[in-house]
């Protein structure tokens, strides 16, 4: 097994992969696209999944602080049900609040310039929603070991 996590912006796609023992999970790249037309991003996604052998695919889902879901949550579901359609693999989704804030605060703690940072901050958000999708499966798993 082997996990892609990826942080869906209006405009921008950042992607994570993880190493092959699922333990550490790496910014990969960002994948720029026109305003809201996902399926421009499937054919480059398809050369990543084949490249580096992933199995499933982790997706962040952007809710509201209050646990309610907006239109960004709605752009998540909308873009897990075109991967379903095109790839066949299956697509986990995590609880992505505050993970760009996070990734900003790692790359500002990093000393890296405004510029810079505008051009890593998704790819290392989508690091985040992956590392927390490892965890979670990690616990699980320890738990039903148990």
């Amino acid at each position: 097994m082997r996990f892609l996590g990826l942080d869906l912006g209006t405009k921008s796609l950042g992607i994570a992969v993880s190493d092959k023992t699922n333990l550490v999970a790496t910014p990969y790249k960002t994948i720029h696209f026109p305003e809201e037309q996902y399926e421009t991003v499937l054919k480059e996604l398809e050369t990543i999944i084949k490249e580096k052998q992933i199995t499933d695919l982790v997706l962040g889902l952007p809710k509201n602080m209050d646990n309610s879901c907006g239109f960004a949550t709605e752009r998540s579901q909308k873009f897990k049900n075109i991967l379903e359609e095109y790839f066949h693999i299956p697509i986990h989704l995590v609880d992505e609040r505050l993970s760009s804030k996070e990734a900003e605060n790692i790359l500002i703690h990093t000393d890296m310039n405004r510029k810079k940072r505008k051009k890593v901050v998704d790819n290392v958000a989508a690091a985040i929603i992956l590392d927390t999708y490892l965890k979670e499966r990690r616990i699980l798993n320890d738990q039903y070991e148990k």
